[in-house]
């Protein structure tokens, strides 16, 4: 089935800003002060992570539900998707990143307003390595985005179809397993439309966007993607 701009565009930017407002959300429950969720932990960021993706690929199932450049790049590679509507995917997702991340922002006005840690204020938005390294953190995210995308491509091969299920539990998988050193973005819109956002926003204290660090997040999930892509390719 041919797909429009618009189709494109409204599905995409609806499921991404799904997919952000919860994502975000639940790491402002989990660490940002008086929060009722603080101190939730890894676990629940995790878990509160795949049920934003789960939620999102339902929101935008009718353009396919990629909800992430590297998915949509790794498709396009793999033949699944045409090259000449990649770009709107791609500005559709970061445009909902950039949404969803507002509106997370406004549902914790006052919790922001009362964090003093800039570098928590900004851990809601974006990623951020434990132990700063861009070589090894970029190495990371190709490793966490190349499962992402050849075990979805591997899904095809199921007798039964879960729906969006299996790949939310996918997502707690890698978060559990492989998040430990960046926070996993494995979404180059997840992690770039709300760092624009937090450029942006007029929060209280927030500190630097650390726009030095933005290309990990980016390169290392496309590089991952498109590598998973290409063994799924070769193997089914």
């Amino acid at each position: 089935m041919d797909l429009s701009f618009g189709d494109i565009f409204q599905s995409e930017f609806l499921g991404t800003a799904m997919l952000t407002l919860l994502g975000c959300g639940v790491v402002a429950t989990a660490i940002l002060t008086q929060s009722k969720g603080l101190g939730g932990g890894w676990l629940l960021i995790n878990f509160g992570w795949g049920l934003a993706v789960f939620s999102g690929v339902y929101v935008a199932l009718p353009s396919g539900a990629h909800i992430n450049p590297a998915v949509t790049i790794g498709l396009a590679v793999e033949g699944t998707t045409d090259w000449s509507d990649v770009p709107t995917y791609i500005l559709a997702q970061l445009c909902g990143a950039f949404v969803g991340a507002i509106v997370c922002w406004l549902a914790f006005r006052q919790h922001f307003d009362a964090e003093e840690e800039a570098g928590k204020k900004l851990g809601v938005f974006s990623t951020g390595p434990q132990i700063r390294n861009p070589l090894w953190n970029t190495v990371t995210e190709i490793i966490g985005t190349f499962v992402l995308l050849f075990v979805i491509l591997s899904f095809g091969n199921s007798p039964v179809d879960l729906g969006p299920l299996p790949v939310a539990l996918l997502v707690v998988g890698i978060g559990a397993s492989l998040g430990g050193p960046t926070g996993y973005a494995i979404n180059p819109a997840r992690d770039l439309g709300p760092r624009i956002a937090h450029a942006l926003l007029p929060i209280r204290g927030k500190g630097t966007s650390d726009w030095g660090y933005s290309w990990v997040p980016v390169v290392g999930p496309i590089i991952g993607g498109v590598l998973g892509a290409l063994l799924a390719k070769a193997i089914y």
